[in-house]
């Protein structure tokens, strides 16, 4: 899938010139929207269809910093998918290629009540799209030779 692309705004660094750390959450947050989009599941759609997916951890590895004008390049990809978490993860780049940041997160899936939802019971086809990114991003084995596995079964219960 194509990376999200972000332009460091001025009101996003600190009187050091450099981007604040709290924005970059907010980055893998619109990456994130956009993924899920170019996915063809909307959060406005799951939202409607009572389907809410709060934050359930992140974590953030800042590599090098980025300033103002800067573009960077934001690849998200599936690290895991049980059914009930979603990891992702985010790699950061400026425009050379240069890694800026590294970051994944978590993800459940609620209903409007609180209560965790089975998707792949409330939504098979995400599961399924799930399913086809897992192994479209899995190494390719040499001939002859063992991949290593992707964690997680999107047809988990």
């Amino acid at each position: 899938m194509e990376p999200y692309i972000r332009r460091v705004q001025y009101y996003e660094t600190d009187m050091m010139g450099v981007t604040h750390h709290a924005r970059y959450l907010c980055w893998m947050e619109e990456a994130r929207i956009d993924f899920m989009d170019r996915l063809g599941f909307p959060y406005r759609k799951m939202e409607e269809e009572g389907v809410l997916s709060p934050v359930k951890s992140v974590s953030v590895d800042y590599k090098k910093p980025s300033t103002f004008g800067d573009e960077i390049e934001i690849r998200v990809e599936i690290e895991s998918f049980t059914g009930v978490v979603l990891t992702i993860r985010y790699d950061m780049r400026d425009r050379e290629g240069n890694e800026i940041c590294r970051a994944r997160s978590e993800h459940v899936f609620l209903d409007r009540e609180g209560h965790i939802v089975r998707l792949r019971r409330v939504m098979p086809e995400f599961c399924a799209a799930i399913g086809g990114l897992l192994a479209a991003q899995a190494p390719k084995a040499p001939e002859g030779g063992e991949t290593e596995e992707k964690t997680g079964d999107p047809g988990s219960p």
